[in-house]
């Protein structure tokens, strides 16, 4: 089974929202997920991601491969918690 990380689209007309999900890659994109990891809300115009990145970690590591969109959101997502890391240590 060939599994992708990508957005899955909910909230309403003129206001998306999109939850971060493990999927096999032949689902639709509203369809059945493996795993929710996450939310993304692109109207917010700072910290508008939550994703767990442990297990985006997991999944990568079993062959996961994320989407385009998705795999920005994680290279932001690991930028902010490494300055949050390093704020912590040196505070």
């Amino acid at each position: 089974m060939a599994v992708i990380i990508r957005l899955r689209r909910d909230g309403t007309k003129n206001s998306p929202y999109y939850r971060v999900v493990v999927a096999d890659k032949h689902s639709p994109r509203d369809g059945k997920f493996l795993e929710l990891i996450g939310t993304y809300d692109p109207k917010k115009k700072t910290d508008n991601a939550t994703i767990k990145l442990d297990r985006v970690d997991h999944w990568v590591k079993n062959g996961a491969r994320p989407s385009d969109t998705v795999r920005s959101i994680i290279k932001k997502a690991k930028a902010s918690a490494a300055k949050a890391e390093k704020e912590a240590v040196t505070a």
